[in-house]
């Protein structure tokens, strides 16, 4: 196995027949006074794609999300967005592109059920005025129809509170409120952190739903063997570079590791470490959790 097998920045394996990707970040630069937290870095995103983000603690996984998500707007580059060059300098600006983030912590809050979670700060009134009766009828229909339509079958019911739930329904309910604005491109960080096996399953499956409603994906995660899963592609940081980039194929993990570790793909310690990997997963990518 060669690096040579990593794919070209340009994404051509993507789905999608060489149309032009949805998001293309070129050039991408972010500093902290004298620390360069990313130093260009290129990553596209196709519709109908799930792209894999990995990398070490440090690697620039989170800080590459916020200048996407405008949390943290970059210092350099450009940003392509549905074909028109485009500048992301606020959250605002990313949702009005129709960009959502689900993060690690959700966001949620305990005391509410699930439509209210869905539909906190986009309530749905009667009269469409900003004093009118709520209108809780059309947001539990249309919170019911939208997990439907997710194949999400764990929730008993729809005004559950979200502090009853688990992890998995949790996160299920996190993504569903972030289609509700019917973004384009949903960033997932990290997913699948802290749950079990059949609710990281329930979480994959979720994700590959998203890829079906023609939606371009980017998943964070440290966790090798969900990345092989669900993505399409796999784009490394390391030290806030491009570290190469991969079509997520089973003869590729070597690479991978090797990529994120700083080894040669060929050495005998890439081979053990992704040997280990997919022994236990999380034993070997746990540090990865952040960045």
């Amino acid at each position: 196995m060669t690096p040579a097998a990593a794919v070209s920045p340009s994404g051509a394996s993507a789905p999608g027949g060489g149309a032009p990707p949805l998001l293309r970040l070129r050039g991408i630069t972010k500093t902290f006074g004298a620390v360069r937290a990313l130093d260009d870095v290129n990553l596209d995103v196709h519709a109908g794609e799930v792209v894999a983000l990995v990398g070490d603690n440090g690697a620039g996984k989170s800080t590459l999300i916020k200048t996407i998500s405008g949390a943290g707007p970059a210092n350099g580059g450009t940003i392509t967005f549905d074909g028109s060059q485009v500048h992301v300098r606020s959250p605002q600006d990313s949702a009005g592109l129709g960009i959502a983030v689900v993060y690690q912590d959700l966001a949620l809050c305990d005391n509410l059920d699930v439509v209210e979670n869905l539909y906190l700060g986009r309530e749905e009134r009667g009269h469409n005025q900003p004093f009118s009766r709520l209108d809780e009828v059309a947001m539990e229909q249309h919170a019911i129809e939208l997990l439907e339509e997710l194949q999400v079958k764990t929730l008993a019911s729809v005004r559950t509170e979200v502090g009853m739930l688990s992890g998995g329904q949790r996160q299920s309910v996190a993504i569903a409120r972030s289609l509700l604005g019917e973004p384009k491109i949903v960033i997932l960080d990290e997913p699948t952190a802290a749950l079990g096996v059949a609710q990281t399953a329930q979480v994959l499956a979720l994700v590959a739903r998203l890829k079906e409603r023609g939606l371009g994906v980017i998943l964070i995660s440290h966790n090798l063997s969900d990345v092989f899963e669900v993505a399409d592609r796999i784009v490394v940081l390391r030290l806030g570079r491009n570290g190469g980039e991969f079509p997520a194929t089973a003869d590729q993990r070597q690479a991978v590791v090797a990529a994120i570790t700083g080894l040669s793909a060929e050495s005998p310690a890439a081979a053990a470490a992704a040997a280990a990997e997919a022994a236990a997963p999380s034993a070997l990518t746990k540090k990865e959790a952040s960045s």
